[in-house]
C-alpha cells in the first residue's frame, strides 16, 4: 500500500498542478521553455494485440481525443496494432520513423527485440514514450500502472476468496508472456501474497497472452490435477481468465473457483457479475491514455514544467536508468464496486454490462439502469 499511496500522491500532485495553472507558470506563459512546435503535430501510436479489448475500445480512441483536445484540433494520431506479431510492430516502427511524426507512443510486444527501433527513432530525433509496458533502448518517458500492485491485489484477491482453507488449498498459475515486460513484475507480486500461504500445484507461462494457449494448459492442469482438486486460478489477465474459465465449464464444473483476471474487459466484467471470475484488476486506463496523450503533447512542444509534473516517478530498464515515468493506481474491482469503478469512470454503462443475459445478476446486485 506504501506504493500505492505513492502514485496516488505523485498523481494528484500532476492533476493539482495542471488545473491550478501553475505549470504555465508565473504570468500565464504556456511553459519554461519556447515550444519546440506548435499544435500540428503528429503522434505516432503502436498497440500490440487485438486480443486484449481494451486497445481498441478504449486506448486508442481517447489518446486520439485528447491529442485533438490539447492541440485545437490541429494534432493527428496515426495509429497502428502489431496483432501479437513483433515484425509485425518493427516495421510498423519503421514505418512511422520513415514518416517522421514528432513523437511515438509504443506499447512494446518485445521489451528487448523493440531497442533497436527506439534507437532508430532517438537518431532521427523522434522521442518515444513506452506506453503500458516498459520497453528498452533509449525512451524518454514511460506512462503505466504499478505493475507489481497488479499482482499484489490479484494474490490477495485468491487469499480472501479461499480464506481459513487457503492453506491447504491447491492452485493454478496462469501468467502472461515471458517476453512482456510487465510479465516479470505481475508473477513477482503475486508470489508475493501467494507463496507459502498456498499451494500452487501448476504452474504455465502464455506465450503472447493467447487465450487458445492458455485454455490447453488449463485442460492440462485439469487432466493432471483433477477438477475438485484446484481451488483457485491466477489468471494474469481478462483474456487469460475467459480461457480458463472455459475450459472449466468443458470440463464439467458446475461451480467456478475463484479466478482472477486484469484489464476490467466489459466481457470480464459481466463473468463477475454472473459469478463466474472472481475478480480482475482494474487500471483506470483512460486515466492512463490521457496522461499518455498530454506527455506525448507536452514532450514535443517543450513543455517542460507540464512535461515534468506528469513525471514524477522514476523506473529503470536493463538499458536506462531513472526514466521519467507517471505510474496509474490499480483497483481490485469485484461484483462489490462496479458501480464506483467502472461505470463511475464513465468507461461502461450500466446498459452496456447489463444485456438480458446478465439482467438477473445485475439486479441481485444492484445494478439498474
Amino acid at each position: 500500500m506504501r506504493r500505492l499511496a505513492t502514485v496516488l500522491t505523485a498523481s494528484a500532485s500532476a492533476l493539482a498542478l495542471t488545473a491550478c495553472g501553475v505549470v504555465d507558470g508565473i504570468g500565464g506563459s504556456a511553459s519554461s521553455a519556447s515550444p519546440k512546435k506548435g499544435d500540428d503535430i503528429t503522434v505516432g501510436l503502436l498497440l500490440p494485440d487485438k486480443d486484449t479489448a481494451r486497445f481498441e475500445d478504449f486506448d486508442h480512441p481517447v489518446i486520439k481525443k485528447e491529442v485533438a483536445a490539447l492541440t485545437h484540433g490541429k494534432g493527428k494520431v496515426v495509429y497502428a496494432n502489431a496483432e501479437a506479431s513483433q515484425d509485425k510492430q518493427s516495421r510498423q516502427f519503421q514505418e512511422m520513423v520513415d514518416q517522421q511524426v514528432d513523437v511515438i507512443l509504443v506499447d512494446a510486444l518485445d521489451a528487448k527485440a523493440i531497442a533497436p527501433d527506439v534507437q532508430k527513432a532517438k537518431d532521427a530525433g523522434i522521442p518515444v514514450i513506452a506506453y503500458d509496458r516498459l520497453a528498452q533502448g533509449p525512451i524518454a518517458a514511460y506512462v503505466s500502472h504499478d505493475n507489481e500492485l497488479v499482482g499484489e491485489v490479484q494474490g490477495r484477491a485468491i487469499l480472501e476468496a479461499l480464506g481459513n482453507k487457503a492453506a491447504t488449498s491447491r492452485i493454478v498459475m496462469m501468467n502472461g508472456d515471458p517476453e512482456d515486460t510487465n510479465y516479470a513484475r505481475f508473477k513477482e507480486g503475486a508470489l508475493g501474497e501467494l507463496k507459502d500461504r498456498v499451494r500452487i500445484a501448476k504452474e504455465y507461462d502464455t506465450a503472447k497472452w493467447s487465450p487458445a494457449v492458455a485454455k490447453a494448459n488449463m485442460k492440462n492442469a485439469i487432466k493432471t490435477l483433477g477438477l475438485d482438486n484446484i481451488a483457485a486460478v491466477y489468471a494474469a489477465n481478462d483474456g487469460l481468465a475467459g480461457a480458463v474459465i472455459q475450459a472449466l465449464k468443458d470440463a464439467g464444473a458446475t461451480r467456478i473457483p475463484p479466478v482472477t483476471g486484469q484489464d476490467a474487459n466489459l466481457d470480464a466484467v459481466q463473468r463477475i457479475v454472473s459469478g463466474e471470475q472472481y475478480m480482475t484488476a482494474y487500471k483506470p486506463f483512460l486515466e492512463e491514455a490521457t496522461r499518455a496523450a498530454e506527455m506525448a503533447v507536452y514532450k514535443v512542444q517543450g513543455r517542460d514544467i507540464q512535461f515534468d509534473a506528469l513525471t514524477r516517478d522514476t523506473v529503470d530498464s536493463p538499458t536506462e536508468k531513472k526514466i521519467p515515468a507517471m505510474l496509474v493506481p490499480v483497483v481490485s474491482l469485484t461484483k462489490d464496486n462496479i458501480k464506483d469503478t467502472v461505470i463511475t469512470d464513465g468507461v461502461y454503462s450500466v446498459k452496456d454490462i447489463c444485456t438480458p443475459k446478465y439482467a438477473t445478476a445485475c439486479a441481485a446486485i444492484g445494478l439498474r439502469g
